[in-house]
């Protein structure tokens, strides 16, 4: 028996929605798990030479931290991985591998855990919600932490006619990297601009409605320190709003960039972001999406 375990990809932060809002997108991540006498990863892709095939690929290390959570040894298995989201790009891959092995890992010893369980694993292993929620519930979600520490993951409407533009250039920018260049403190002033215009984000995704999601897609907490580094960002940002476009965001910790539209302007903005970044000498992967609403599936063949 095999399973296979397929997981989307994702884009978090949205603006204001900084470490905390996240959703899933129709670019896909697959592990498949079968019993073999010794552990064995195998990797297809375009980028599968800088992935780890031995023990140490994240993903095999979260099929066994599941297992050592529920205080068994974790069997030998094959683990082989089809690649389909760019590496350190900003869309989720780490979250996707995360996923990917706790899933499979649960589906092998029989579901003992819930996905409020799973997600708490995952969260543990990422270090923060915004990517692994959406990329096991699908859809858009927003994760808030209770007092005591406890998670709820919300699920947030998103207008069918908001579509997801991703402009994924041919360079990579570390997570570490972009949050080096966070600040340690920020003011009252720019913590309610963030407050106040992640607010106006979930009603304009909700709505679909143009002029709330202009205004919402503002934010002072990470985008104003990683624009810089993100070669061309400003020249990027006016040639999609002037194709139509909302508004232009750092997917994630960046580079790659999320532009949200319509139906009507999507394939514009797509030509403008992918014409524009070649003028600064980047060659870009630019794809229209949508949201997956479905997340992580599990099935066995």
């Amino acid at each position: 028996m095999m399973t296979v375990v397929t997981v989307p990809a994702t884009t978090a932060n949205l603006g204001p929605g900084f470490d905390c809002l996240g959703a899933a997108l129709t670019l896909t991540n697959t592990f498949t798990f079968s019993w073999s006498d010794r552990p064995h990863v195998s990797i297809r892709g375009t980028e599968a030479a800088a992935v780890s095939s031995s023990t140490d690929n994240l993903a095999y290390r979260a099929y066994t931290r599941l297992y050592e959570y529920l205080g068994r040894e974790a069997p030998p298995v094959y683990l082989e991985i089809d690649l389909g989201v760019p590496l350190a790009r900003g869309l989720g891959s780490s979250a996707t591998a995360i996923i990917g092995g706790l899933v499979g890992a649960n589906r092998l010893a029989g579901f003992p855990l819930s996905h409020t369980e799973v997600l708490e694993l995952a969260i543990e292993m990422e270090g923060h919600p915004d990517n692994v929620v959406p990329a096991l519930l699908g859809g858009c979600r927003l994760a808030v932490q209770e007092g005591t520490g406890g998670w709820h993951w919300l699920e947030i409407p998103w207008d069918q006619d908001v579509v997801p533009i991703v402009a994924i250039p041919d360079f990579e920018l570390a997570t570490e990297t972009a949050r080096q260049v966070l600040p340690a403190h920020c003011t009252y002033a720019d913590a309610v601009f963030n407050i106040s215009h992640l607010g106006a984000l979930l009603r304009g995704l909700e709505t679909g409605q143009r002029e709330w999601l202009q205004l919402a897609l503002g934010d002072r907490l990470h985008q104003p320190y990683r624009q810089s580094l993100i070669k061309g960002y400003a020249a990027l940002h006016r040639a999609a709003l002037a194709a139509g476009a909302h508004g232009l965001v750092i997917s994630g910790a960046g580079p790659t960039l999320l532009a949200l539209g319509d139906p009507v302007t999507a394939s514009g903005i797509a030509t403008a972001l992918q014409e524009t970044w070649a003028t600064f000498g980047v060659q870009a992967r630019v794809e229209v999406l949508a949201i997956q609403r479905q997340g992580t599936t599990v099935r066995d063949r």
